[in-house]
């Protein structure tokens, strides 16, 4: 471990085992963000005592790192004085997630009780979605006017006394407050006094639409190898930026999402939450995956009789359906990357769909065969073992081809393929498998 994870087991120790004085020094070496993770690292009714033993500005930040039903909890005991507090030790865009967790009546009154400046920035966030970089962006800019010369604009910076944290460039615009390019500071602090903004400022550097997908953003970033970057609106004025921090929350909660999201489970999910809250959530997925279960099973029992006469069929049914369900995950996972890192698209998928399909030939004869003769020589049947040999082969051939093609079928249905499609690919995968298999081998056998 490092030394920040061992010291968080040791915090997490201490609060098992210490007294409350005890535990209000051991969170008091804590920053807001591994407050939040002790917070979540323990059972509802424990938290509430840390709640109450944190200082109230470490308390106000942590919000922003908790996940929303954890917030939630804390933030339904808050009022509007608290509310308003937060909103002090807190960046605008983390404040506006906060707001758009709340009752509508409840952000009426928090607005009406901020200062005209805070509103102002809050109000100007709140309408967009949070997974957009409307959402991400924050209006803590720093604007020059290009014909300010490097003097006059290093005199503006010190009578600031300090910059917004992550500030890596000044943002250029025009009178009209629109966007025309990017000074770094790197230029600013190496450039002549005498010369104007125009003559070092960088035009090339792109400025982000408002309505952008947050997934974009992030990957904008990584191409770029941007710190911040400018958002602006339709007709280009701006409008904030957002940072590399929050970037790299988003990456980390599209990661968290691909693990979690194919088993039915909410990437802001609490740990720790109550019994019939995960109940309702997961009831819903399972009741999805019997519907899968019971179409497979109405295909087997088409072919009751067959089982019946050749047992060896029901022990060797599950190989088939497995190993056309690990071939179409492979593809189906490297479809879904590729069309998320821009990868693949309609140019070459059609490329992509041969190559799968090549692959799939070529292992499914492979472990067919071996399949095939494991299957004769145990069973000491012959025909058994090619039975299996061409059902291997086909349903290998559909799941591959099911997995190339399932991402974009589902994107054209407004279906997440990284939730989805593994049900549904699950389903293709038994069904075809099993018909394939029992359909030959009632074809051989009766």
């Amino acid at each position: 471990m490092t030394p920040d994870q061992q010291h968080f087991e040791e915090v997490l120790e201490g609060i098992s085992r210490g007294s409350a004085a005890d535990i209000k020094v051991l969170l008091a070496s804590l920053r807001p963000s591994e407050v939040a993770g002790v917070l979540e690292a323990n059972t509802p009714a424990t938290r509430r005592i840390i709640w109450g033993l944190v200082d109230e500005e470490v308390r106000n930040q942590s919000l922003q790192y908790l996940q929303d039903d954890v917030r939630a909890e804390f933030l339904e005991a808050m009022d509007t004085a608290q509310l308003v507090a937060v909103a002090d030790d807190l960046d605008t865009d983390d404040f506006a997630d906060i707001l758009q967790q709340l009752p509508t009546t409840i952000t009426d009154q928090v607005l009406e009780n901020l200062d005209s400046r805070d509103r102002a920035r809050v109000e100007s966030v709140l309408p967009y979605p949070e997974d957009s970089a409307g959402g991400l962006m924050n209006t803590d800019t720093i604007t020059v006017r290009p014909r300010h010369a490097v003097e006059l604009v290093l005199r503006y910076l010190r009578l600031r006394r300090d910059l917004p944290a992550t500030t890596d460039a000044l943002i250029v615009v025009n009178s009209r407050d629109e966007y025309l390019g990017m000074l770094p500071l790197t230029k600013l602090l190496t450039a002549d006094a005498t010369v104007t903004v125009r003559e070092i400022m960088n035009t090339e550097e792109p400025a982000i639409h408002v309505g952008e997908a947050d997934t974009e953003v992030a990957k904008l970033f990584s191409e770029r190898d941007l710190i911040s970057a400018p958002v602006v609106d339709d007709n280009g004025f701006l409008l904030g930026r957002i940072t590399i921090d929050d970037v790299v929350d988003v990456i980390i909660e599209d990661a968290e999402e691909a693990l979690l999201a194919p088993a039915g489970l909410v990437v802001d999910e609490d740990t720790f939450a109550p019994v019939r809250r995960a109940v309702r959530r997961r009831a819903i997925w399972l009741g999805i995956n019997l519907v899968t279960a019971l179409m497979a099973a109405a295909v087997i029992s088409l072919f009751e009789d067959t089982i019946v006469k050749v047992v060896a069929l029901a022990v060797l049914m599950p190989v088939v359906a497995s190993m056309g369900g690990i071939a179409g995950t492979q593809t189906l996972t490297l479809v879904i990357r590729g069309q998320a890192t821009g990868q693949l698209g309609r140019n070459n998928m059609l490329w992509m769909l041969n190559r799968e399909f090549v692959i799939a030939a070529l292992n499914g004869m492979l472990w067919a065969t071996i399949v095939a003769l494991g299957a004769s020589y145990f069973f000491d049947d012959p025909k058994l073992g090619l039975v299996i040999a061409v059902a291997m082969v086909a349903t290998i051939l559909i799941a591959a081809v099911a997995g190339s093609l399932l991402p974009s079928l589902l994107r054209r249905m407004d279906i997440d393929p990284a939730i989805a499609g593994g049900v549904v690919l699950t389903t293709i995968t038994d069904v075809a498998g099993f018909f394939i298999f029992l359909g030959l081998a009632s074809w051989t056998y009766l």
